[in-house]
């Protein structure tokens, strides 16, 4: 059910909006930000707090938005799916 929830996340939250799974849009393709912290053992952490927060300059100069609103499970649901 994981992938399901974290689609309908990435759908109501209008994630696609800036991402794609295999390609730059806005922002970074999730694969690239799955590669990027491939080797980091905090990866998921790192990824949730970047997700909470938004912020910019790591992928340049395009801020994304915060997304504080977001459950702590959901943004890790989606956390998880960005890694895989």
């Amino acid at each position: 059910a994981r992938v399901v929830d974290a689609s309908a996340l990435l759908t109501q939250n209008g994630c696609f909006g800036c991402h794609a799974v295999d390609r730059k849009v806005v922002g970074p393709a999730f694969r690239d930000v799955a590669e990027r912290y491939r080797k980091n053992p905090q990866a998921i952490e790192t990824v949730m707090k970047n997700i909470k927060a938004g912020g910019s300059g790591k992928w340049g100069s395009i801020p994304m938005p915060s997304f504080a609103a977001l459950t702590d499970s959901d943004i890790k649901t989606l956390a998880v799916f960005v890694l895989e």
